[in-house]
């Protein structure tokens, strides 16, 4: 797997994305928490990871995959099984998928790039019957274990379902529905904060996410654009 260590690897946009995004979320770790160095560190993490899939690097299901770990301690601390399930349980072993689909469609040998791809319609109606299943389904599970603010947990696994199987499937729209979870997660984690400001921290995380996911569709949309093109030319 490419890492790509060039020092022009990113432009100055994402580098500028990337060092905002740090930097909000140490200085929030520092005022609202000092003490969850297990929350600051799956805040960093992912902040990476979605700098390089914005790039389309394999390299950043790997650090999603170790985000995904990190967050499902911090969710099980704070009764929030839904989101422990949903990234132990599906994020992570999806972007573990998505990290061998991504490596073995390269985009002209570029191990550095995946091909993006494409859904038809009658695959994303398949898809979103499909999430109707798993929320059903995982509604039942949560409300079985109790989970703390139920609609927007169980509103968060639609969209991270939606979001894990277009990363699998390549397709840009992934980046979309992440962004669409991170508002849902903006709303659960401002409930917690509610009852402990400590998770003011975790509220900032997912407003960095934010930026970076929206970004990322912009840069993944740019990629589908040059690849067609380059495509059409050969």
């Amino acid at each position: 797997m490419q890492i790509a260590h060039k020092l022009n690897y990113f432009t100055r946009t994402e580098k500028t994305l990337w060092t905002t995004s740090v930097l909000c979320i140490v200085i929030s770790f520092l005022y609202f928490n000092r003490a969850n160095y297990m929350t600051l560190a799956a805040s960093l993490v992912g902040a990476t990871s979605l700098i390089y899939c914005a790039k389309g690097n394999p390299f950043g299901q790997v650090l999603m995959i170790a985000f995904s770990a990190l967050y499902g301690i911090i969710s099980w601390q704070f009764a929030y099984y839904g989101e422990m399930i949903t990234y132990v349980g599906m994020t992570g072993p999806m972007a573990a998928f998505s990290l061998v689909t991504w490596m073995r469609n390269p985009y002209n040998g570029n191990h550095a790039e995946v091909k993006v791809g494409s859904i038809s319609w009658r695959e994303a109606a398949f898809m979103v019957a499909l999430s109707g299943v798993v929320t059903l389904l995982f509604y039942h599970i949560l409300k079985a274990f109790g989970t703390a603010n139920i609609v927007p947990s169980t509103v968060s696994v639609t969209t991270s379902f939606i979001a894990v199987y277009l990363t699998f499937r390549r397709c840009a729209y992934f980046a979309l529905a992440y962004a669409a979870n991170d508002l849902v997660l903006i709303l659960l984690w401002s409930l917690a904060a509610l009852q402990s400001p400590a998770y003011l921290s975790v509220v900032v995380c997912f407003m960095a996410f934010l930026a970076n996911d929206l970004y990322g569709f912009v840069s993944w949309q740019r990629m589908r654009m040059r690849q067609c093109g380059s495509r059409q030319t050969a």
